[in-house]
């Protein structure tokens, strides 16, 4: 098997992944095998709950022969996980389960040439403790990329990013800055050019309403404007800032590859509408592609087969070209 596999940490145990794992394998045919890091005991488990009954082929994780790779089983690297409940709730005691899965994800992708990494759902409350605002800021620290990685909600029609991720409102301003929004820019073009070889056009949103302030400090003047200035100068296709609540208007949207917010829901509200499931997390910056599902561990839907897959979809074909 010569090709690079596509590596995938199942994440929270607690959580609707699996569930999507397996509806999305029975929609799309795959040219590259899949390298699951997961408990073995806890995929069994799901499968029979489900009705999937799909063949393992178990790797050793001290031993990892990409040769030996199948491409019509789930390759398995189990990671021992104890639960006498496996649908309670999300806790804290699965974290050891979970980094040790990020440990050999890590190292996997490290030695070995691999298509990318998709992970499934993380508990930022229980499994980042506060110590990162999301899994974008604990790999870029991983993989020593601190502050020089950049989200990017990835959609063929229109994409958006954010300077700012999983942050209070009070705490945005405060975080803002010309080097970022530059950072930012600069990786979307990376990616655009080497994926798709290609230059993006990117619309530039401002933080306040209608891109005025009625402070004497304006992050539009102060910060936002330099940015665009200075990327216009550097022939990056870039415009703004942009009022946030017409930028995303049909007119106005279609004129552009990636719409950058300032902030979280700023940019995430409108594409989920748009798009809905149809869009996955990419994270720009990192030594490899690393994509997530745009879904969160749907506690309330765990076990109740309803889960919609279509983001995991998108994102196993986009590993699989």
């Amino acid at each position: 098997m010569n090709k690079s596999p596509i590596i995938i940490v199942a994440g929270e145990p607690f959580s609707v992944f699996l569930e999507i794992f397996f509806k999305s394998l029975k929609k799309i045919s795959l040219k590259k095998p899949i390298v699951l890091i997961v408990s073995k005991k806890l995929l069994i488990s799901q499968m029979k709950k489900f009705g999937f009954n799909f063949k393992i082929n178990l790797v050793d994780k001290n031993q990892i022969n990409l040769n030996l790779l199948s491409k019509n089983k789930i390759n398995v690297i189990n990671v021992n996980f104890n639960f006498s409940k496996p649908f309670d709730s999300i806790t804290s005691k699965s974290n050891y389960y979970i980094k040790e899965c990020f440990r050999i994800a890590l190292k996997l992708l490290k030695d070995n040439k691999c298509a990318g990494l998709i992970n499934g759902p993380i508990s930022k409350k229980h499994f980042l403790k506060r110590k990162f605002l999301g899994i974008t800021e604990y790999l870029a620290n991983k993989t020593n990329r601190n502050n020089k990685v950049a989200m990017l909600i990835y959609n063929n029609k229109l994409s958006v990013s954010t300077i700012t991720t999983h942050l209070p409102l009070k705490e945005v301003y405060k975080n803002l800055s010309k080097k970022k929004i530059i950072n930012n820019v600069k990786l979307i073009n990376k990616f655009y050019k080497t994926k798709f070889k290609k230059k993006p056009k990117i619309a530039i949103t401002g933080l306040n309403p209608h891109c005025e302030s009625n402070y004497k400090i304006s992050e539009e003047n102060n910060i936002i404007k330099p940015a665009i200035k200075y990327l216009i100068k550097k022939r990056f296709k870039v415009k703004g800032p942009f009022a946030a609540d017409t930028i995303f208007m049909k007119e106005q949207s279609k004129q552009y590859n990636v719409i950058i917010g300032m902030y979280h829901d700023q940019a995430l509200t409108p594409i989920k509408t748009l798009f809905s499931f149809d869009a996955i997390n990419i994270t720009l910056g990192l030594p490899f592609i690393r994509i997530s599902p745009d879904h969160g561990p749907n506690e309330s839907m765990v076990g109740k087969n309803t889960s919609n897959p279509q983001s995991l979809i998108q994102a196993l074909k986009f590993l699989n070209k």
